[in-house]
């Protein structure tokens, strides 16, 4: 269903066409990977206790699954690799996408994220206390946990001047917790940081941020701390996982996409059930984050995206209205 959205099928075959199918790659980031195809299996376990026949293929039940079966599905011949850094999988993607553009080991790449609903998912996610008994409410009063969602996304990178471009990233693992960020977001910033550097730009520049607001207790007010002492009061942050849901390895590339939204037709999103903001946030913070969408012309656009274990990423696009 990713794949035929938006035609975005077609403008793959189409990079096929312009650079030959050995010089298009495929970075797909994903957490889950075919783990829901996996419990299928065990529990429709044949007579002999095997797995069904259907469902009785050793290159199903790897993590590399979805990007085998993407690179097939679009025909395409060159790298191909699977990036699994939890919630910043697929924002990530776009990171090993320049470098393989940049250094001329791919004409076009196309970086992706996909995830689906599974038990094992649900079942962590809930152990570790995260997960929310009602809608999710991304730094909002009262916050009580994630909502867990499923995306599929897709972009098609190439090298030169377009409308819509990849500025900047910047990546980094402060490895402090295994479910934690770090209590002062040193990992978060650092991304931040070279993410700015790659795109030669100041956070007074950026007009529209995707936070990543997943609604847990203490990864919002570590973000909220960062974007309160970082961005000026003038940016519009909005916090779309209330729309969406945590999409895991797949939000990386679903807010990259709300952010080229920004660009291309001038709407910065809005934030969902965010309102109360939770006052121990502050004021900093809360003047920052908007409940409202805007129709307002963006140049820049960053995307935050932090995961489990400190994988950090941020991304910087440019372009907008012509």
């Amino acid at each position: 269903m990713g794949l035929q959205a938006d035609g975005f099928a077609a403008a793959a075959s189409a990079a096929v066409q312009r650079h030959d199918a050995a010089r298009v790659g495929l970075v797909l980031g994903t957490s889950a990977s075919t783990i829901g195809a996996s419990e299928q299996a065990y529990r429709e376990l044949d007579d002999q206790g095997g797995f069904p026949a259907p469902l009785r293929m050793e290159r199903l039940h790897t993590p590399h699954a979805l990007g085998l079966f993407v690179q097939e599905a679009l025909g395409l011949q060159g790298p191909c690799v699977t990036v699994a850094t939890a919630c910043s999988s697929s924002a990530k993607a776009f990171a090993v996408a320049e470098r393989w553009l940049r250094l001329g080991l791919a004409d076009a790449v196309v970086a992706g994220g996909v995830d689906a609903l599974c038990d094992s998912v649900l079942f962590g996610f809930n152990a570790l206390g995260l997960i929310s008994p009602a809608p999710c409410r991304p730094f909002g009063a009262g916050r009580s946990g994630i909502s867990v969602g499923e995306a599929a996304g897709f972009a098609l990178l190439e090298r030169g001047p377009d409308a819509l471009q990849l500025l900047g990233y910047g990546e980094s693992n402060d490895a402090h917790h295994m479910s934690s960020p770090h209590p002062q977001g040193l990992g978060a910033e650092r991304a931040l940081d070279d993410a700015l550097a790659r795109a030669g730009v100041g956070v007074d520049d950026i007009g529209y941020l995707n936070l990543h607001g997943t609604a847990s207790a203490r990864n919002d007010e570590v973000e909220a701390a960062l974007v309160a002492r970082r961005y000026p009061a003038h940016t519009h942050a909005s916090a779309t996982k209330g729309v969406t849901g945590h999409t895991m390895g797949a939000a990386g590339i679903v807010e990259a996409l709300i952010c080229l939204q920004a660009l291309q037709d001038g709407w910065r999103a809005g934030s969902v059930n965010t309102e109360p903001v939770d006052p121990a946030l502050g004021l900093p913070f809360a003047e920052r984050l908007h409940g409202a969408p805007a129709q307002r012309e963006t140049r820049l656009a960053a995307s935050h995206s932090f995961g489990f274990g400190g994988n950090n990423c941020v991304l910087v696009f440019g372009g907008g209205l012509p």
